[in-house]
Parts: structure tokens; sequence; C-alpha cells
């Protein structure tokens, strides 16, 4: 009797998860398992599908522009991640302290984070727009330059117009991270450290900045594969440009498959999937996640 209830209980478990594992398998795992075999296929428009091993492989690691779309990514995460959580820090600590207007703050910095990236794209590409953008209009009349500046017409410039963008649109998201971190911490140890003395650095460093770790390796995780994966901010600001000097690996895959060369495009795709997915794997492990698991 026992075991006909273990077997009906499982029964409607599968039955209640069902439709969660049908979206999983058909928007996830189908296409994921579709680009990890069009890797090896010579699958260009107008061409016969071929099986071709892991030529498609060799030809990215041979590829001078893909090095350069990959260099390009790698250094577009580390500064923009690196901003994002510094100033996410700064301004959820801000948020946590009391003071008038608070509440209005803490919804009104989420205002970035909630408009669509196109949208703030574009309103960025305004923004910096030579001959009647807002940030030439204000170098000019605050005396800081003579003429106009070409923000996206170097690629110095355009690399760094890129992370601003970036940086203003998803600070917000590790803001509210770190603040809902700093909501558990409680408020009875700052207490004994100031009774004990301490000041504000020394509260950060000992207390406050410990215990936020597993939330500060979260925000790590989900901003860095985010930015590997940044496509529509540059398609939007730059198209890859000047010179193909601000291409992200994700846009240099796109690239093909708007070409037809899709067997090159999912390999390059699947590069993209193992180094989120090793990023990870090394993010989980400085969470020591699993050890808390145990």
């Amino acid at each position: 009797m026992k075991a006909f209830s273990q077997n009906n209980d499982k029964k409607q478990g599968f039955i209640f998860n069902l439709p969660l594992i049908l979206v999983v398998l058909i928007f996830i795992i189908v296409p994921v398992a579709g680009t990890l075999i069009t890797g090896f296929l010579r699958d260009v428009t107008f061409l016969p599908e071929k099986f071709i091993g892991l030529e498609n492989y060799q030809r990215v690691f041979s590829d001078i522009h893909f090095q350069d779309s990959l260099i390009f990514t790698i250094l577009f995460v580390l500064v923009s991640v690196t901003l994002e959580i510094i100033l996410g820090t700064i301004f959820a600590l801000v948020l946590n302290e009391k003071f008038p207007g608070r509440g209005f703050l803490r919804i009104a910095i989420l205002i970035p984070w909630a408009i669509p990236i196109a949208i703030s794209a574009r309103v960025w590409q305004l923004i910096y727009n030579f001959n009647y953008g807002l940030l030439n209009y204000l170098a000019i009349h605050l005396g800081l330059s003579d003429s106009s500046i070409n923000w996206l017409g170097s690629s110095a410039s355009a690399f760094f117009s890129i992370v601003i963008s970036d940086v203003w649109k998803t600070t917000p998201f590790i803001t509210i991270i770190i603040l809902a971190g700093l909501s558990t911490i409680p408020n009875e140890l700052y207490k004994q450290a100031k009774i004990d003395g301490t000041n504000f650095i020394n509260r950060f460093f000992q207390i406050t900045l410990p215990l936020l770790k597993p939330v500060i390796v979260v925000a790590l995780l989900f901003r860095t594969i985010d930015a590997i994966r940044i496509f529509d901010l540059i398609y939007v600001l730059t198209g890859g440009g000047p010179g193909g000097s601000t291409t992200s690996v994700s846009l240099y895959a796109f690239k093909y498959y708007l070409t037809g060369d899709f067997g090159y495009g999912s390999a390059i795709s699947v590069l993209i999937f193992l180094l989120a997915s090793i990023l990870a794997v090394l993010y989980i492990k400085l969470g020591n996640f699993t050890e808390e698991l145990k």
C-alpha cells in the first residue's frame, strides 16, 4: 500500500511538472542540441549539408577576427562588470541607510534597468551623436572641448562609450541584489561593532563584505554571463565598428548566421556557451555554494 502511494505521488509530481519539462525541452534542450549538431556540419545556404567534424572549430581558432572579438569581449566584461559591482555596492550601501526619500530613490534606480536594451541603446546613441548629441553640447558649452567629439568614431572612445551605456543600464540590477543581501545582515552586529569603536570602513571590511560574499558572487555570475553574450547594445550603438573594433563574439556569430553560414556561426555560439559555463563553475567554487549545501 505504501509503495502504491509513493508511485502515485511520483506520477502526480511528474504530471504537475510536465508543462515545465516540455518548455525546457522545446525552448532550451532542442535549440542547444541543434546548435551543437550544426557546429559539426557545413551548413551554408545554397550548398548541400555535409558533416565535416571539427573543421568549423579549427577554423574558429585560426580566425584572427574571432580572436579580436574575443579580446574585445573579455576586456568589456572585465571593465564593465567591475564598475557595476563597485557602483552597485556603493549605491546599495547608501540606499540601505534611512533618510528622507529613500523609498523614492529605491524605485527610481530601477528605471534604467526596466528600459529595454534596444531603447536605452538608441537613447545613448542620440546622446553620443556627433552633430546634436547632448554630450557634445555639454562639452562645448562647459568649455571642455572646442568642437564636437566623435565618441563612437575611434576604437578607444567607442569602447568606453559602450561600457558607460552598459554600466548605466545594469548597475541597478547589481544594486537590488546587493541591497537584498544587506537586508539579511543582523543590525546587532553593527551595533556591537559601534560599541567596540570600529569605524565605517572597518565595519564594511570585517562584517559587511564577508557576509555579502555569496550575494556578490551571484551578482558576478549573472552579470558576467550576460556581459559575455552582449549583442543588442553594441548592435544598436556601433554595429561592431569602427573597423570591427567593438565586435563582440555574439555579434560576430550573428554576422555568420546573417550571411547563411550556420555551421560556423553555431561553432562560435558553442564556444560562447562553453566559456560561460566554465566561468559559472568557477564562480560557484568561489562562492563555496557546494560546501554550504553539504
